[in-house]
């Protein structure tokens, strides 16, 4: 597939006067920063933990959540920004701040964050748990009787699987592997006097919350260890613990790969190299002593020095966020607690009407398009049902499926090995490269090779995110495709976490574009022609600008222009740019933006018209929907894109439209409950803050989740 740009064209001379100096991707000042977006997104998330309107073990929940969010951000983008500074680079070209005053910007905004989430936690998360039974305790809180269970189980489950390394002469300073937890110890030599450092790496193979004897009393993990490290040092006195977490970067790009090179062994070698990333985050408990994070600091150091990419670790790269550490760890605490009225109230995933009474998934499509909505609707009994359907019919002759993220023995992995045993032809793209998740599909490549599915890794230099599945079945009267095109990843689990959409044609124009999106993506073609669907990197970017500017043509004309865009990221600065001309022309604009959104709203002749909210709440706002009120005759799209440089240029996505009045009457039913939403909607500001929306004086909550679980949203 090629990778050819098409630069958009701009508005009339009166638009580019009203909106000043709109018109190049460097006016920094058009544009918020991206990695200070993110850090607003996960401040939202941070204050559903806050919120004493979520059920208290989701709070918790969120709490983890946050602290997993940013984990990833100091591998991925801190990481990043820190071999920039290191190498000279400068940031991108509509970024206002340089590379290492991002930095300090990121490093002030994190500490806030950091105390707000301490704060939330212990003055706040615990002390509520603790009225309804369920504390964290220390050693010391425990009566004898239940030190004796603790020290039972650390004797029987713990002990055998720690492994003390000394730090010394004849030890070096061990490995340290990205997210794990350790303790330092300080240990004494009676006979000698001599003080040493050993590191004990707490492992991940152990739960991190020890019953300790009482119903819903829990002992970390790491305090065991440390009340029996004597066990660890016989003969020796330990003198102190304390625990400490580091962080290594780990993305990578696939550069370089040549065109008759085993993408399957580069992407191993990748995931292996990955392991031993420069630290670029060192967390450690609070009362820590001086001389012992001196130590730290210096090991990590000399660690740095062998790598020419790596930036200095410095005071400023130590965070110090509590008594606890790895506050992901959260969840698994959330999960051991039976107390159902303190979560969520559970919901049973409808299953649509069209496939209720339906004999066969096949005749349910062919009658008319099946727009679906997870998690209010089953994944199960719809794409999971649509894939098994597939592999069991005998007129089916060819299942084809992109899969960028998936779940162990997923019923749709299940459901293409059957088929390949029955000998249909069943063509499976595995996107090796999709971020942490590349050990998982390396796995799963090989497994279904092993049953006769042929198995494709994408074309070079583009990641695979579009999700697509097609089946190739044979009728009565003739060949005729079937489709499902997503927003979402074919991951059951994710499924009833996320929301995504869905939609299921054998529309026979939307068949022959998958078909040459599969044969792109599997064979040799530079296909950029497509009928009906939009196909990054062929046409995406130009028909999306091609569609704002549009808007802004019918209202030069006299009439109205209408666009809303739901989305998880906005940060392309072609299609921010024709947002702005939109907004200047006149064309009414919303936007949903879950995450980092670096357009500016509110500013005066560029982007007066445009509103942006990100809705954040029970699940992940995943589903990616296009409005364009065209002068009367709307187009509405679904898909795997967001407006981002990776998903236009980087990436092979692929963007749905939705055709009929019954589904527009859907998309129109979902897209005015997130307008509405008073209860889990933030309004970005001119500034870049947030500002979450509350019920006025006698309004009801409007949140967005519990209106679509309660309604059959929009079906006919």
């Amino acid at each position: 597939m090629a990778t050819r740009r098409k630069k958009p064209r701009h508005g009339g001379d009166a638009d580019a006067d009203a909106m000043g100096s709109v018109g190049a991707a460097g006016e920094a000042h058009l544009f918020f920063s991206r990695e200070m977006s993110w850090l607003e997104f996960n401040a939202r998330v941070l204050n559903e933990a806050r919120d004493p309107r979520t059920p208290l073990l989701e709070r918790l929940k969120f709490l983890a959540i946050f602290s997993s969010n940013l984990d990833e951000f100091y591998m991925v983008r801190v990481g990043g920004l820190r071999r920039k500074v290191k190498n000279g680079q400068s940031g991108y070209p509509q970024e206002r701040l340089s590379p290492a005053e991002l930095l300090l910007a990121i490093e002030k905004r994190v500490n806030e964050l950091l105390q707000l989430q301490r704060r939330c936690l212990t003055d706040d998360l615990l002390p509520q748990l603790s009225t309804h039974g369920v504390k964290l305790v220390t050693m010391n809180d425990l009566t004898p009787a239940e030190w004796l269970v603790v020290d039972a189980f650390f004797e029987s489950q713990v002990f055998p699987v720690l492994t003390p390394l000394a730090v010394d002469p004849g030890h070096p300073f061990p490995y340290i592997s990205n997210l794990s937890l350790s303790l330092a110890v300080r240990v004494r030599d009676p006979q000698t006097g001599a003080e040493h450092f050993a590191r004990v790496k707490v492992p991940k193979s152990l739960a991190r919350w020890v019953p300790a004897g009482r119903p819903g009393h829990f002992v970390p993990i790491e305090e065991v260890i440390g009340v029996n490290l004597g066990a660890l040092f016989p003969g020796m006195e330990v003198m102190s613990w304390h625990a400490f977490r580091i962080t290594r970067f780990s993305d990578f790009e696939l550069t370089g790969v040549e065109e008759d090179d085993d993408l399957l062994s580069v992407v191993e070698r990748q995931v292996f190299e990955r392991k031993f990333g420069e630290v670029v985050r060192l967390e450690v408990q609070t009362g820590m002593p001086e001389a012992l994070r001196t130590l730290l600091m210096e090991e990590l150091r000399d660690e740095e020095d062998a790598l020419i990419v790596a930036l200095p670790l410095t005071e400023r790269d130590v965070d110090e966020p509590g008594t606890l550490l790895d506050l992901g760890d959260m969840m698994s605490l959330a999960g051991m607690i039976d107390l159902p009225e303190l979560r969520f109230t559970p919901f049973t995933p409808a299953i649509p009407a069209e496939l209720v009474d339906a004999k066969n998934v096949f005749d349910a499509i062919r009658e008319r398009d099946i727009l679906v909505h997870h998690p209010f609707e089953s994944f199960r009994d719809t794409v999971e049902l649509f894939i098994e359907r597939a592999a069991l019919d005998e007129h089916v002759l060819a299942i084809k499926l992109t899969l960028y993220r998936t779940s162990g023995e997923t019923a749709i992995v299940r459901s293409l090995i059957e088929a390949a045993e029955r000998g249909k032809q069943v063509v499976v793209l595995i996107e090796l490269q999709a971020r942490f998740d590349e050990a998982n599909n390396i796995a799963w490549a090989r497994t279904l090779e092993n049953y006769g599915v042929h198995v494709v890794y994408g074309v070079p230099g583009l990641k695979t995110h579009t999700k697509t599945a097609l089946v190739v079945r044979r009728e009565p009267d003739g060949i005729r495709r079937y489709v499902h095109i997503g927003t979402g990843n074919y991951h059951s689990r994710t499924a009833r976490l996320y929301t995504d959409l869905g939609l299921f044609t054998c529309s026979a124009s939307i068949g022959a574009d998958v078909s040459d999106l599969f044969n792109a993506l599997t064979g040799f073609s530079r296909q950029q022609l497509y009928r009906k669907l939009l196909v990054a990197p062929a046409n995406m970017r130009l028909r999306i600008v091609e569609m704002i500017d549009r808007e802004a043509d019918h209202v030069r004309a006299g009439g109205s222009g209408r666009i809303i865009a739901k989305m998880n990221a906005l940060v392309d600065p072609d299609a921010i740019l024709a947002l702005y001309r939109a907004s200047a022309a006149g064309v009414k604009i919303d936007l949903i933006v879950r995450g980092v959104c670096c357009l500016r709203a509110g500013l005066p002749g560029v982007s007066e018209n445009i509103t942006v909210r990100s809705i954040i709440g029970r699940f992940l706002e995943h589903s990616r929907v296009f409005y364009f009120g065209n002068g009367g005759s709307p187009e509405y799209y679904i898909g795997s894109a967001d407006w981002m440089p990776r998903n236009f240029d980087r990436r092979v996505e692929t963007v749905a439209p939705i055709e009929g009045p019954i589904l527009h009457a859907r998309i129109d039913s979902l897209l005015n409950v997130c307008l509405q939403d008073n209860r889990q909607a933030w309004m970005l500001q001119a500034d870049g803050t947030y500002v979450q929306r509350h019920p006025e004086h006698g309004e009801p909550d409007r949140g967005t989740h519990a209106l679509l679980l309660e309604d059959t949203w929009g079906r006919a």
